[in-house]
Parts: structure tokens; sequence; C-alpha cells
């Protein structure tokens, strides 16, 4: 269990992490900033205190957990945790979506860096590639976890429940997928574009073991994520739902779609900054 002295370093590399997305999105002016906002506690939680990963980055991830970004649109994020968990220098997130540039809007492997293992951003597919990492691991009799992010959006995706129902069907309880339920989706928000009804229900029925958390509380989600390891190894794959806001951390963009995909102005960027704590030191 986390200490209430881990949760407070982790809110610092969290508050660190929205600075980086918004000075990213700004730059370049173009991005995601929203849902990377929304889930900066997710991922800072998840590389900084659960999952058991090695930033030397050995391609074939044996005997290390696993993570796969199916909502690859929030790049930011992962981009700004990874670089600040080791993987490369933290400078060059100075260079998110420029030519050349090996953090691209949507992440890809072709560019050798480290952390990436598959392209994503191909809404509905993410789940999938868990599930094939996740089964490559127990052939291989490998007793760590794989663990994918997906967004509410993109369970309109049929792919998806494709692949809920294989994970059910093949017994793959080594996996833990999270969904990021911000309620909203490029168009606005899911109610109003397809509503996705009860979505804790539509899991169970899938033959999941669900849980729920609340994204934007790091001490919850810690918790949250350490009791759905203690579900894996038990016969059902496990699911996250998590309740985020879209923009968490700056609140011009807290709650709106509009914030899915448009980068800040100069003012707003000044204002966001405003907001949010530099803890560890801008690039």
């Amino acid at each position: 269990m986390a200490s209430q002295a881990n949760i407070q370093e982790l809110e610092k590399v969290a508050s660190q992490v929205r600075r980086d997305i918004v000075r990213m999105v700004h730059a370049v002016q173009s991005g995601h900033p929203g849902g990377s906002l929304g889930c900066t506690d997710f991922m800072v939680a998840l590389y900084f205190h659960v999952l058991k990963h090695d930033k030397s980055f050995n391609p074939d991830g044996k005997n290390e957990d696993l993570f796969f970004l199916s909502n690859g649109h929030i790049s930011p994020v992962w981009y700004s945790v990874l670089a600040h968990a080791g993987y490369f220098e933290v400078s060059e997130l100075a260079t998110f979506r420029k030519i050349n540039s090996r953090l691209q809007g949507h992440p890809t492997p072709e560019e050798g860096l480290p952390g990436i293992r598959v392209a994503s951003g191909s809404l509905g597919q993410g789940l999938s590639v868990a599930l094939g990492a996740a089964q490559t691991k127990k052939l291989n009799k490998d007793n760590s976890l794989v663990f994918a992010l997906l967004g509410d959006g993109e369970l309109q995706e049929g792919q998806v429940w494709e692949a809920a129902m294989y994970a059910a069907h093949h017994n793959v309880d080594n996996i833990i997928a999270t969904i990021d339920l911000n309620g909203q989706q490029i168009d606005g928000s899911t109610k109003q574009v397809m509503d996705l009804k009860d979505i804790k229900a539509k899991w169970q029925a899938f033959g999941w073991d669900v849980i729920e958390s609340d994204g934007n509380n790091m001490d919850e989600i810690v918790k949250c994520l350490e009791h759905a390891k203690s579900l894996t190894g038990k016969g059902k794959p496990i699911v996250n739902l998590m309740k985020t806001e879209m923009g968490a951390g700056v609140d011009f963009m807290m709650g709106s779609h509009k914030w899915h995909g448009i980068a800040p102005s100069d003012e707003q960027l000044a204002d966001a900054l405003d907001q949010l704590e530099e803890t560890i030191g801008d690039y």
C-alpha cells in the first residue's frame, strides 16, 4: 500500500506531467490535451507505483508488466510519463509532433522510441493487442501482468466487444483493462453521440470482474490498481471503470468535449500554468 508521503510524491509528478501536456500541445498548436489531463493521475500511479517495468526497455517484455495505450491520441501524457520514468530524456518532449520527431501525435514504435511496443490510435484495437500479449505471457509461464487503457467513446467500436468476449471465454486473467469514463468524445458527450447506457452491467455480462474508481483521486486510483492486481489469476479478466474529468487540473478545460483535440492560446497556456505547480522542472 502507498503511504501518504508516496501519494504526495505521485501528486507532484502528476502536476509536472500536466504542465508538460499543456506546453507540448501549445508549442505546436496541435494535439489532445483534454483526455491527457484527465488520465494523468492514472498514468502516474501506473508507472511510478504499480507497474513492474524496465526502463532499459526489452522489446519482448518478458518477466515485466506491459502497458498498451489503445486511445493513442492522448500520447502527450504517455510521452511525459515515459520521459520522467527514465525511458528517454525529458528534453525530447520539446520535439512533440515536429518533423522527424519520435514523439508523433499517435504513438508508434517505428522510430525506436523506448516504452512503445505497438502503434495505437486506431480506436478499438488496443484491447485485442493487449490480450495477445497476455496470452503470450501465459504460454511462456510468465507471471507478470498486462494493462490496457481505453477511452469510453472507443467502446462504440465493435472490436472492443469481440475482444471482451474472447478474454472471458479463454479465461485471460492476467489482464487489467481500464476505461477512461470522462463522458466526452470529439463530437460531443458520449450520451449525445451514442449512449453507452449501463457500462458496468455490460462488462459483467461479458464475464469480466468489474471494479470502479475515481481516476482524479491519486490515493483512490492507487488503491484501485492494487486491488485489481489482487484479483488477477482467478479465472476472469478485470476491468476498471474509471471516472475522470476531461481537462482535469485546468479549470477552463474541465468537462467539455471542446478540449478533446484543440490547443490553448498563449493566454490560455499562461492561465493553465498558473494553476499547475512546477514540481520537478519544466523541460
